[in-house]
């Protein structure tokens, strides 16, 4: 399978759609899930083309999961969370639904379950918990 540069976050990334930024640096892009699972569910990509894990280079791996850590500590912090969930698809049959390599962070807190997918969260809500993580950064 080929990446295809159209994908929504591809858009992101050029700006072409908005997003809630929580971090970025020279690799990779932090965002918020805009059906969010979990208060401060964000997601971090690489800002090079991938598809997925199984696609991905060594040092967008790297990259990506430096990211995942610094922001899940921040997560940690921003929500008074007990854990993080980490969550990475790879193609249809993994359960991938966009086609840019990216991990779901989900800031968790103990006897509390995820919400369902597929659900528009509170943008307001959504904006400030952005607010909250990147001030812990």
């Amino acid at each position: 399978m080929s990446y295809d540069p159209e994908n929504i976050f591809a858009k992101i990334l050029r700006g072409e759609i908005p997003s809630f930024k929580v971090y970025e640096d020279a690799a990779t892009y932090c965002f918020m899930d805009i059906m969010p699972r979990s208060d401060g569910h964000c997601l971090v990509i690489p800002k090079t083309p991938c598809r997925n894990i199984l696609d991905a280079t060594p040092e967008q791996l790297s990259a990506c999961m430096a990211t995942v850590q610094k922001v899940s500590n921040a997560c940690m912090k921003a929500f008074g969370a007990d854990g993080i969930s980490l969550q990475q698809f790879s193609e249809a049959a993994g359960g991938q639904e966009v086609f840019h390599l990216h991990f779901h962070i989900h800031p968790r807190h103990a006897g509390l379950a995820m919400r369902a997918p597929g659900k528009m969260g509170d943008m307001d809500v959504i904006k400030g918990h952005a607010e909250a993580i990147s001030a812990e950064l």
